[in-house]
């Protein structure tokens, strides 16, 4: 009876406007659209992040001392 996700779909948007009335759907929409583009925005910066220091010269660690 609910084997794709798109029968899933329109009951959690049927129950969506059940629970929280029609005048309450779209600032949950765009509250949770403000929260996914922060954490894209998070992983961009943590991506460049990774990028500049990979691509940075590594800092010389300790040297070996001189063998005999």
């Amino acid at each position: 009876m609910f084997d794709s996700i798109d029968d899933w779909l329109i009951i959690a948007v049927v129950a969506g406007i059940l629970f929280y009335g029609s005048s309450k759907i779209p600032a949950l929409a765009r509250s949770l659209g403000r929260s996914v583009g922060e954490f894209k925005r998070g992983r961009m910066e943590v991506d460049r992040e990774l990028k500049a220091e990979a691509a940075a010269p590594a800092a010389p660690g300790p040297s070996a001392p001189p063998s005999r």
